[in-house]
Formats: structure tokens, sequence, C-alpha cells
């Protein structure tokens, strides 16, 4: 039988889509990328803000109007499982996260011709990023319990991997050809808080991670601020394979918003960590988000916030008009704002980045950047590089570079930045 699959939402829901073709894989399945082809069709659904539920339903109609059979899995369907039963009878199975480890014994109820077997395993995945980069899911869930987020009510709380678990699903990506491992999870330094039978933390399994030298780089996603520790810093400041990248949204700058959101720290308690780490890591890279129109976001609330931004100045930055979540706390809040309200403060703060932004770049000209060919464009004749400056998750910009000489994807290369816009840097080759 032939099998597609559509994956949807973050990072960490790729790695389950991973998984899921891997156990499709060793039952023998053949994978196509066609969907015409293919006699049955996976759609693994984001679930966390009301734009992903829109895109999750609407591709949800356009593949089951191929007459295929349908199977529904992840965020939405663990979220709504009995309103989409009800609403969507042409789906042929919805299996929501919690049933994941069932997963052979619920797909026979729609498979009838072939025994099914095995579980999902995050050490058996089936790499669909670029084949020399990969995640690395280190836990599952969220404690933290910000009142606008709905993970909790679709992951559970916090649970960290076994770290033997994650060296083994490391060591299954080295065997694979990665160079690049990105770890990943809802809260990675808080990585290690809730095992009891051993000690470890974020910074052991980093120090771990890097004893596998074929690891070129190992970058860090999703770092939630007073977690983020003094040895983390470090680490990150003196290992060159540790990629001095820090992803640490921080949702807002005014102290009131913040405890508004149930997120701990304070305005001062952000500008020390940013401070900090530029004190001590003086190439670190900086990329953060945001929510405007939080319930109760005065102007003066806002004005702290655009003030923070042109105070720190971040590489990369990310916003979202706050997004009302049935279930979570805020959703009862008074004082929601007005969509108009929300779209104008996105756009002022967008802009006031796109600034930061290119006075950034434009200070970049004359670097040299070591990293990894991650593609090329035939029309153009250029080549893409990520460096220490951009995560893969193509939510920060580009550098876009020159070569005189054929280099393949995944090789290593040192490029001088010649050039800049807003978003993206610009250079030629310098060195293979």
């Amino acid at each position: 039988m032939k099998v597609g699959l559509i994956s949807l939402g973050c990072a960490k829901n790729l790695v389950d889509s991973e998984m899921i073709l891997s156990f499709l894989d060793r039952n023998e399945f053949e994978i196509v990328n066609d969907a015409n082809s293919a006699d049955i069709i996976f759609i693994n659904t984001c679930g966390f803000i009301e734009a992903s539920k829109q895109e999750s339903i609407n591709t949800i109609l356009e593949f089951t109007s191929l007459n295929k059979i349908v199977v529904v899995t992840g965020c939405l369907v663990e979220r709504y499982l009995e309103d989409l039963e009800k609403e969507l009878p042409e789906v042929d199975l919805f299996l929501p996260i919690r049933e994941y480890p069932n997963m052979a014994l619920r797909l026979q109820e729609v498979i009838k011709n072939k025994s099914l077997n095995g579980h999902l395993d995050l050490s058996k995945r089936i790499i669909s990023t670029r084949p020399f980069s990969a995640y690395l899911k280190i836990s599952e869930g969220c404690s933290n319990c910000c009142t606008y987020c709905a993970i909790p009510l679709i992951r559970g709380s916090f649970h960290s991997f076994d770290k033997h678990e994650v060296i083994n699903q490391a060591l299954a990506l080295k065997e694979k050809g990665v160079k690049e491992l990105v770890v990943i999870s809802q809260d990675t330094t808080k990585y290690g808080s809730d095992i009891k039978e051993y000690k470890t933390d974020i910074v052991d399994l980093l120090k771990s991670l890097l004893e596998i030298k074929e690891f070129e780089y190992i970058r860090l996603l999703y770092l939630y601020p007073d977690e983020i520790s003094d040895e983390l810093i470090e680490l990150m400041g003196k290992e060159e394979r540790l990629t001095p990248y820090f992803d640490i949204p921080i949702q807002h700058a005014s102290s009131k918003v913040l405890k508004a959101m149930n997120r701990r720290g304070d305005k001062e308690f952000l500008l020390n960590l940013f401070n900090k780490i530029k004190e001590k890591v003086p190439n670190a890279i900086l990329r953060t988000t945001l929510i405007v129109g939080f319930p109760g976001e005065s102007e003066e609330d806002f004005n702290e916030l655009y003030d923070f931004i042109n105070e720190v100045k971040f590489d990369h930055l990310g916003a979202f008009t706050y997004s009302r979540e049935e279930d979570t706390k805020s959703y009862d809040f008074d004082n929601q704002i007005e969509e108009k309200v929300k779209k104008a403060r996105y756009r002022k703060i967008m802009m006031a980045q796109k600034k930061i932004s290119r006075a950034k770049n434009k200070n970049r000209v004359g670097e040299i950047h070591i990293g990894l060919v991650i593609d090329y464009d035939y029309l153009k004749n250029v080549y893409y590089l990520r460096s220490h400056f951009n995560a893969p998750d193509d939510i920060d910009g580009s550098i876009i570079f020159k070569s005189e000489i054929p280099l393949e994807e995944g090789q290593k290369v040192k490029v001088k930045i010649t050039g800049y816009d807003s978003y993206n840097l610009y250079g030629d080759l310098i060195e293979k």
C-alpha cells in the first residue's frame, strides 16, 4: 500500500511525523510524495492557535475530497477529538496523541488487508529535513501554564526523556549522516529537572552530545528566560560546535503584562539577562517571539515593549497578535483588545524590528561566516548558507552567496559577507 503524510505545525510535531513515517516504513508501506498516488493519507495537525487550527481543517477538507483513506493525527485531534468525529465523518480515523502507543492496533480499524506491529520510536525516524540536519526532541509537554497557551492542554505536563534514550536518538541521527543537530522541546532549558533517578540537566546533556564529534553544529531552540543558567551561557560561549544562538521567546516586556501572562521574571530581569549574554558571548545571535494585544495591554504597556526591543536590538524577532484560545485562562480575561488595535501594534513592532535588523546586518559586512551549504538556486546561480546567524525553521533571514566552484549540500564552507538588506546577508565563498 502507498501512503503519504502531510505534517503541519512546529518542529516538535515534525519529529512525531518522522516517527510515524518510520513506523509505516517498517510495516512495509511505500511512502510517496504525491497524494494522488497514495492509498492512505496521514495528516499530522497543529491546534495551537486559531490560524493553525484553520489550516489543519482546510487541509483535512482538501484531502478527504480525494476519496482516499484519511488518517488524522496530532494536536488538533488531541484537543478536539469528539468535535472532529462529529463534524468530519468523512475522515476514516482520528488518532489523538494519547493513542500513539496503540498506533498499530488503531490503524487496523481502517487497514484490513495486512497485519501491523511495532510502535513509535524516537530513535527510528525517517528524516524529512535536509539529510545533513535534524531535530533532536528531548522532552514533551510543558508545566509553565502561561495563561494564553494551550500546550499543557494538548501535550500534558513537562516530562524529560531519559538521557540514555536521547543519546541513542542522537547516535541514530549520526549514523544517518546528520551534521547539524537542533535540540528542541516545549521547554528546552528545563531538561532533566524532573528526573529523580540520576542528576542531569541541559548543560550535562549538551556536554554528552558534544562528545559525538560527527556533529559539526549543535543548536538549541526554545529557551525559557529564567532557566538559562550562567553555566549554560558560558558553555555556549566557549564551545565552537555549540552554536551561540539564543532563541528566547519573551512574549512581552511590560512587567504587568508578563504577570498577567503568568510568565516568570520581569522587565528588569530580561534586560539583565540579555546584557549578560551580550557580555559573555560577544558573537551571540538573539532571537525572540512576542505577543501583542494581550488582554489589558495598555498603550503604556505596548510602548514599554516597543522601547525594550529598541534597547535590546534582537537579531531576529517574530510577533503574533494575541489569539483568544478556549480553555486557556486568558480567554475569560476582561479588557480584550480589538483586532484593529492588535494589528496596528503588530505592524509598529515589525517596522521597528525591520530597522533594527537592517542596521545590524549593515554592521555584518566584512564578517566571515562558517557554516553548511543548505541549498542552491539554479536560476539565480547562488547558494544558501546556514551559520550561527540563522536557524533551520525558515523564520530568520537567509545568507545568500556566490561560488565560482560547485558545492554540495551539507558542505562546510567560509563565506565573506559583502552586502545586506533588511533581513538577508549576501556574500562570496572564500574557502571550502
